[in-house]
């Protein structure tokens, strides 16, 4: 179910993990460069919808988000790189996985983004693409993917969604945790979905509406619109899409989806990617096997040879440069390039519309990647 005491680094094992004694100081762990032609930019804002109250804190009247912006920049002269996490978010983060760490670990990691860059493009010429973290994992645990999509000229947001993260950083220096995380309500994945679904919407509303609240929205084509997501952000993709049409095509990566498709069937191009112990078909998770036959457009599933749940975002790849060893078959810089590529050769066929041979047949460049379904 992936939903029982999860956060980004907890998914990937290093709860559990043993280490006699902290790794040996090292240089600071970085993303890998992104793989398109163009400057990345990144920003955050503050988003706060009036028109419900927070599903986990009912007390609290508005929903508040905190979202991060990747785009393509026209330059980067005098612009710094942008941080990972902050250096409060980096410390909830290591002490909820008790990692052998520094505090501020996460908070050191390089990245390819800097802050605040003068976005680029043609006007209303640039493919939008939502991103969704697993349950306790910040926006910030898909950076390498984000990064990447925005190289290719599309604007990229990834969502923290409140109460849900183990750590969220808001503008105005408060710092909340995931009370979401201790629920144990039998329906506890249709909530998370069904509000993630809400935020999404929300989210393209400020993006895409009369008055955006991003001052390079003008840049994003209305009509070009992408949702991503690991583990519950993935079925949330599902639930999104369901919910609002404006999003064209979606991508599940290795997420249990909660939420059957209804009956009428979802007829726009999905793509499932998975670890094989739990997506492969006929594997322990049958979502996917029900969902395959709602699925009535466009569809792939595809499953990694030797990925685990975690490798669908940079936990593997930041573990391994921290010294810690999480025991997976696929190294992190692999599974960050396999992620990359079939999810940019997903939303470059269906966003773009260019042919994306790579996801027709199996390839030799990519043995680990079998087609199921």
């Amino acid at each position: 179910m992936h939903l029982a005491r999860t956060t980004a680094l907890t998914l990937a094992g290093l709860l559990t993990l043993t280490v006699p004694t902290p790794p040996a100081a090292a240089a600071a762990p970085r993303l890998p460069a992104p793989t398109g032609s163009h400057a990345v930019g990144v920003t955050s804002l503050h988003l706060k919808d009036a028109s419900r109250s927070d599903p986990w804190v009912p007390a609290t009247k508005s929903r508040e988000l905190m979202i991060s912006l990747w785009y393509p920049a026209a330059g980067t002269r005098g612009r710094h790189r942008a941080p990972y996490v902050t250096p409060k978010e980096s410390e909830l983060l290591i002490r909820d996985a008790e990692l052998p760490v520094a505090p501020d670990t996460l908070s050191k990691v390089r990245t390819n983004a800097f802050t605040d860059a003068v976005p680029t493009g043609r006007k209303h010429g640039l493919p939008l693409v939502v991103l969704s973290p697993g349950l306790g994992s910040p926006r910030s645990s898909l950076t390498s993917l984000a990064e990447d999509l925005a190289s290719r000229g599309n604007v990229v947001v990834g969502i923290d969604h409140t109460y849900e993260s183990v750590a969220t950083a808001f503008t105005d220096g408060r710092v909340t945790t995931c009370v979401a995380c201790g629920n144990k309500d039998r329906d506890f994945g249709e909530q998370v979905v069904r509000s993630r679904a809400a935020d999404v919407s929300f989210v393209l509303d400020q993006l895409t509406g009369a008055k955006p609240k991003w001052r390079g929205a003008a840049l994003i084509d209305r009509s070009r619109i992408g949702m991503a997501g690991q583990s519950v952000g993935g079925a949330s993709s599902i639930a999104a899409m369901v919910r609002d049409e404006r999003i064209r095509a979606g991508v599940n990566l290795d997420g249990t989806t909660f939420a059957p498709i209804p009956e009428r069937g979802l007829a726009r191009p999905f793509l499932f990617l998975g670890s094989p112990t739990m997506h492969s078909p006929g594997g322990r998770d049958g979502s996917w096997g029900r969902d395959w036959k709602q699925l009535t457009g466009w569809k792939r599933w595809l499953v990694v040879t030797g990925a685990e749940h975690a490798s669908f975002t940079d936990v593997p790849l930041l573990a391994e440069q921290l010294g810690i060893d999480l025991g997976f078959a696929l190294t992190g810089a692999r599974s960050v390039e396999i992620t990359r590529t079939y999810v940019a050769a997903f939303f470059t066929r269906h966003l773009a519309g260019k042919p994306q041979p790579l996801l027709d047949k199996p390839s030799a460049r990519y043995p680990e990647v079998t087609f199921g379904g």
